[in-house]
């Protein structure tokens, strides 16, 4: 008799397994702080942490615009719906805090959910690319503008002014990792050496990883298109810049909504004067922020806002208790379009 074949598992279903396992794994991970925030939630003044509910929806909202004005602003899609882009960019905040993988489940969710919509792959990366960067020099503006302040008023002890030379090599840092990514992704030959530089790189590894039984992870000729097609996008941005226009004005938009997200804590525990602290403080612990899971981004946060004489408790609750509150919304609000999405019911 022949063998029955197994049924395969279907992947939606995977993947929706895989997720519940990575949010149960943030949650247990983050469980000492939700404690914590909970013992401190009665020193709040409730009615302004109610101010995050808005505030964090229109923060999804100017992120989605940062992708969806250039689409349009570009012909590539027709126009969206603000539910649309509002459900869009809580499905990808969701992922990006569920997904403990530095930003990368992030770009696979945007890439995965605007192929629909006829974006290719290599036009979703420019787009999140573009998105980090407008934000990272939009954030380190910020804090150079602190930082002016904060010296006006003499308020940085003489032991961080270290502070000052960092925030300046960081946007020197910035300056030149955005300088090279355009030199490289403006020109047609280099976009190749790069493509193929990669393509080994993959290739190597999986031989390595597999003993030899494999001799590549993907074709050349995959990796090729989809530099080519962040290349075009490039091309085509520096070619018509009035398509970037709106794109960084909600770059600039989305930004300050991250700060003021710690800024209503803040205010909530009767500490408004803290938005300079807060503004150097995120730009420096967001340098983390796309490169690991999550812990770095908030340790260190709190350690300049310490180091530039916020206290110890004050600066440790205001991170905490922000980290805490908006993690528990994004689960809140992003599981069930998520779901919707993979589960194949709310897939263009």
């Amino acid at each position: 008799m022949a063998k029955k074949k197994r049924k395969l598992i279907p992947f939606r279903t995977v993947l929706s397994i895989a997720t519940v396992i990575l949010v149960g794994y943030v949650v247990y991970q983050n469980w000492p702080d939700m404690v914590e925030t909970f013992n401190h939630l009665a020193e709040a003044n409730v009615l302004v942490l109610l101010l995050l509910i808005p505030e964090q929806l229109y923060m999804y909202f100017a992120c989605g615009q940062i992708f969806f004005s250039y689409l349009v602003n570009q012909g590539k899609v027709r126009k969206f719906s603000w539910k649309e882009k509002l459900l869009i960019s809580t499905e990808l905040n969701f992922v990006n805090h569920a997904v403990p993988a530095g930003g990368v489940g992030g770009l696979a969710y945007l890439t995965y959910r605007l192929h629909p919509f006829g974006v290719s792959a290599g036009q979703a990366s420019f787009l999140y690319i573009f998105r980090y960067a407008v934000t990272t020099v939009v954030n380190y503006a910020q804090a150079l503008v602190a930082i002016v302040i904060l010296l006006a008023l003499n308020a940085i002890p003489e032991n961080a002014m270290w502070i000052i030379p960092v925030s300046l090599l960081m946007n020197l840092g910035v300056g030149v990792i955005l300088g090279l990514v355009i030199y490289v992704a403006s020109s047609k030959k280099r976009i190749e050496f790069f493509s193929k530089t990669v393509a080994r790189a993959m290739n190597f590894v999986v031989r390595t990883v597999t003993f030899g039984h494999r001799k590549s992870a993907m074709r050349y000729s995959k990796i090729s298109e989809y530099f080519a097609d962040i290349h075009e996008s490039v091309k085509i941005a520096k070619e018509n810049k009035r398509y970037l226009k709106k794109p960084i004005i909600w770059g600039f938009i989305y930004s300050f909504c991250e700060v003021a997200t710690y800024w209503i804590v803040a205010i909530s525990l009767g500490r408004p004067e803290l938005l300079p602290f807060i503004l150097v403080g995120e730009a420096i612990g967001s340098v983390f922020d796309g490169i690991v899971p999550y812990g770095l981004y908030e340790l260190g946060m709190a350690g300049v806002m310490i180091a530039l004489g916020v206290d110890f408790p004050t600066a440790t609750i205001v991170t905490v208790m922000t980290r805490v509150l908006t993690l528990v919304f994004t689960i809140v609000t992003g599981t069930v379009p998520y779901y919707k999405v993979i589960r194949g019911k709310n897939h263009e």
